[in-house]
Formats: C-alpha cells, structure tokens, sequence
C-alpha cells in the first residue's frame, strides 16, 4: 500500500490529472453506459412495437379501402334501375332477351370489371325463366347447395365469402325490388392474390400477418419465417414468443394481426451492448487524452474559439462549441455556442418552413378533388355512353378516370415512369380530341425504364405548356407537332418535350423558371424537383421565336 501511495506521489504532476481524471470519469461512464443500454432496449422494443402497429393500421386502411371499393361495385349493380327492371320481367321473345343482355348486362359488368381489374367475373343467378348467358347469368338452382346460398336468400346487404381452394373471394348480394316476384342474387368473383400481394412485401425482417373473419376463421395467413403451429395457435400466444398488434377491419367484419418473434426483435440488443462496451472505452479513452492535452496547452481553448469563429466566418454553421468551466472563457466558449445553435435553429426553421409550405401548396392543389366522386361520376358518364352507344364520350371518361386516377396517385409523392406517362398519354388524347386531332404527337420512350421511380404530376403541366402556350400559338402554317422521349444517360433520366409552336424570346426563355403563374406553373415544377433531388436538377428551357421550344427534365435515375 505504502509502495503504491510513493508511486502514486512521484508521479509527474500531468500524469496524476491524467490518473484522477480517469479514476473519476470510470464511475459516470460506467452508469451511462449501463442506463443507456437497457433505455436503447425499451426504446428498440417500443419502437418496433409502434412500427408494427402504424404499418398494420395503414395496411388494415388499405384492405378496406379494397374491399370497400368492391361494395360499391356491387351496390353500383344492385341498386341500378336498368338492371332491376330487367331482371323483373317475364320474357316471351328470344329478341327480348337478346336486347336485355346486350344494352343491360353486359355494358354494366363490363364497366364494373373495366374500373375494378382484381374482379375476376360477375353472374346473376335467378329463378326468372330467362335463357342462361354464358357465365352471366345462370339459373339459380345451379348454387342451390352452395354454402353462401341460404345466407344470400336472407340478407339483402352484400357480404364477402372465403374460399381457399381457388384463390378467391366472392362477394355475394340478393337483388331486392319490391315490384318483383324473381329471386336474384348477384356473385361477384375476386382475385385475393391482387387484394393480399402487399401483404408479403411489409417488412424484410421475419414477421407474420394473419386476418380472421367475424368466426375467427384463417382467411389468410402469411409469414416468412418457420414456427411451429398456425395462426390460431399464435394468437393464443400472444405476449409470450410473439410481438402481436391487431386492429379491426370494418369491411369483413374481422380482425388483422401483425406479429414478429421477440426473440427476433431482441436479437439487436446484444450488438447493441458490444456498441455501448465499445462507446464506454472510447470514452474513458478520450478523458485520458483531454486531460493531457489540457495539463499541456492552458490556452487551447482560446485557440479553438477563434478557429470555430473563422470556421462561421466561412459559412460553416455545424460546429459544435462547449466547455463546461465555469471562469471567464468557459462562460465566454458557452455563451458563443448557445449563440450559433440559436442561429442554426433559426435557418433551419426558415428553410423547413419554406419546403413545408411547397408541400401544401401541392397537397391543397391534390386536394381539391374529390376521387371518389371523381371516380364514380366518370364511371356513370361511361357507363350512360357506352348504353348510348356514344363511343368517344365513353373515351374521354376513361380517358378522364385514368388521367386523375394516376395525377392523384392516392395521396403519394412517388411515381413510376410508367404510370407517370400513362398520365400524360390520356391528358394529350383528351387535348386531341378537343383540338379535333389538330396536331400530331410523337413519343419516344425506352420501355426499360417503366419501373423507374419519380415524383408525382412532374410532365403534365410541361406538356399542357406546351400545347397551350406553343402549338395554340402556333403562327407559321402546318399542323401542331409535339415529341416526347425519356432516356437513360449514366445516372440521370432525360425527359424530352419539344413543339413546333410560336417559341419564345431568348429574355422569356430566361426568365420562365422564375415567373409567376396563376396555376400549378413551370416555376412551381422546377422548384419541387430542386426541393426533392436538389438544386443539380431541374428544368432547362431553349427556344426559337417561331419555330419552337423544347424543355429538358433531369432528375436521378432511381429503380
């Protein structure tokens, strides 16, 4: 003991500020380094338990979404006047029923079918003694032993039935009309696999999704990982091996369940303490080394300040200044730092606010329109033409359905070039059409890049630009021509828009990424493609008076 207090005593004075430095700064770093390890495992599992539940909450949104749309589909056919009618009646000519299947029937379920692509069929089953039609409609005592039968005869509100055996699910609804004496009941066949397919993609993580029906019935189950026992026998488990979220789904009337295996989720907290041991030596590590360097140089926080000055003199504002002495510089150094992280909080709020207020200048744009009711007027726009036999009504509907259907993008900031041009496609056939075909178009796409990522509504106000600006404006003689290509060049997608229109000067060539416009414009375009991928991308303009204009979109090439 007393050898170790004379080693201890001859020591060099920096060593000793090194030793007692290092002595002192064991315990705290120890004590963090503990109660950060077991906070970063609550937090691990708090946070997967939150993930788990906001992906189940927004899948179980989905799926309603889906089958919902299906409902509607089906109340779209049941309570149509046409249809009723018709299958009210009682037929003695052949011509009769002819007419029935082609101006009622038939338009109505292939319009029903055209807007929803997972509904696989629809048939009518009736006692009315009407000639069958193929798998349209068919006698009602061919289901006379089916299982959804008896249900059917006594509910008149449409209900979904599960079949494991083809992949499908029906959805089954009695066609109700007083003034009939008929039974009617409509089968509509869905593909499950284009309901279910998102469901294998949550997570590349081992997790589990399982969906019961009101009985508790497994009508889908899926997890990539092995266990022993099926769905059922998890949720039995809950809470014991399995990290379980569920929610309701108020379509069918049943419950989803989220799952994954703690010991899955755990697995994280063992590299988690190899990184706080790691953390705790560097740390003490760094005591030893600050205590030398502050025993060797006294006035080396003078030198940093003025150095960290030079450094936000420049531009550099992500330095971080403290010190934690309480003498003249130490209140000096920490005065200094609350001062340029003030400053820093300032521009970021500025820019944030700035990029806040892009998206809601776009969101309140989108907003605007109401899908759905969108949605179901085009349909019955379409469905009135094709009965009327008015072929380019029906068109510009569908043409209109798929334009907002693919501007919308359900509420996403992300496209596909595919869809992104589909877009553009029917916005240029509606303008056709309403410029009588006045000027040609040309597109130019490479088909490899259909699976490319992009924003959303970036092409279509460039090619209205174009049309209304350019060939509307067109002086020379000739009909309007208007070219559109989308390439790959390295790392960059190319997309081309060029007309033969009135041009522009070389000052409004200049100044058109920075005018204001009334709409959605050039500007607002430009600046949400800098905001998004930065300010290396964007629109450029070039531009003839009287013989053109031609933009050019850059934007990174993201599969």
């Amino acid at each position: 003991m007393r050898r170790l207090k004379n080693f201890f005593i001859n020591l060099s004075f920096r060593k000793k500020i090194a030793f007692i430095s290092l002595c002192i700064s064991f315990v705290p770093v120890f004590l963090i380094g503990v109660f950060s390890y077991m906070q970063t495992r609550n937090i691990l599992l708090e946070h997967e338990s939150t993930v788990l539940k906001d992906s189940l909450e927004q899948k179980a949104i989905d799926l309603d979404y889906k089958f919902n749309s299906y409902i509607n589909a089906m109340n779209f056919i049941v309570w149509n006047e046409n249809m009723r009618s018709s299958l009210s009646k009682t037929y003695k000519k052949n011509i009769e029923m002819y007419i029935v299947y082609r101006d009622v029937i038939d338009p109505l379920f292939l319009n029903v079918r055209s807007l929803n692509t997972a509904i696989k069929s629809v048939t009518v089953y009736t006692d009315n003694p009407i000639y069958p039609h193929n798998n349209t409609l068919r006698p009602i005592s061919d289901v006379y032993n089916s299982k959804w039968y008896k249900p059917a005869r006594n509910n008149t509100a449409p209900f979904f039935d599960f079949s494991e055996k083809n992949g499908r699910i029906s959805l089954i609804c009695r066609m109700y009309y007083q003034n009939s004496v008929y039974n009617n009941i409509i089968y509509m066949s869905i593909d499950s696999e284009d309901i279910f397919s998102s469901l294998k993609e949550l997570s590349n993580q081992p997790y589990g999704v399982l969906i019961l029906n009101n009985s508790n019935d497994v009508i889908f189950q899926y997890k990539n990982f092995s266990n022993s026992g099926n769905g059922a026998d998890i949720i039995k488990a809950l809470g014991n091996d399995y990290l379980v979220k569920e929610t309701a789904l108020s379509s069918i009337g049943g419950k989803i369940y989220f799952y994954r295996p703690v010991k899955d989720v755990s697995s994280s907290v063992n590299k988690i303490a190899a990184t706080v041991i790691i953390i705790m030596f560097f740390c003490l590590f760094a005591v030893f080394l600050s205590s030398i360097a502050m025993s060797r140089v006294v006035v080396k926080p003078l030198e940093d300040l003025a150095k960290n000055m030079q450094r936000i003199e420049q531009g550099d504002l992500s330095i971080k200044v403290r010190r934690n002495s309480r003498d003249e510089i130490g209140c000096l150094i920490q005065t200094f730092g609350r001062m340029v992280e003030r400053l820093q909080y300032l521009i970021d709020e500025v820019l944030k606010n700035k990029i806040a207020k892009q998206e809601y200048e776009i969101k309140a744009l989108q907003a605007q329109i109401n899908p759905h009711f969108l949605y179901n007027s085009l349909s019955l726009i379409n469905g009135k033409a094709i009965i009327a036999g008015q072929e380019e009504i029906s068109q510009i509907a569908q043409l209109l359905s798929s334009f907002y259907r693919t501007s919308l993008n359900k509420g996403k900031d992300l496209t596909t070039v595919k869809d992104e041009l589909k877009n553009i496609m029917s916005y240029i056939e509606i303008q056709q059409i309403m410029h009588s075909n006045s000027f040609d178009v040309v597109y130019d796409i490479d088909e490899n890049l259909s699976s490319f990522k992009m924003l959303n509504f970036l092409l279509q106000p460039l090619v209205e630009n174009a049309i209304i600006h350019g060939i509307d404006c067109k002086e020379s003689s000739g009909r309007g021509f208007l070219t559109i290509s989308c390439r790959k060049e390295g790392e960059f997608l190319i997309f081309k828009i060029a007309d033969n229109g009135c041009g522009m000067s070389d000052e409004e060539c200049k100044n058109i990424l920075f005018s204001e416009s009334k709409g959605y414009g050039i500007k607002n375009v430009h600046k949400r493609i800098q905001l998004y991928y930065g300010d290396e991308y964007g629109l450029d303009y070039t531009s003839s008076k009287g013989r053109g204009t031609c933009v050019v979109l850059t934007i990174p090439a993201q599969e």
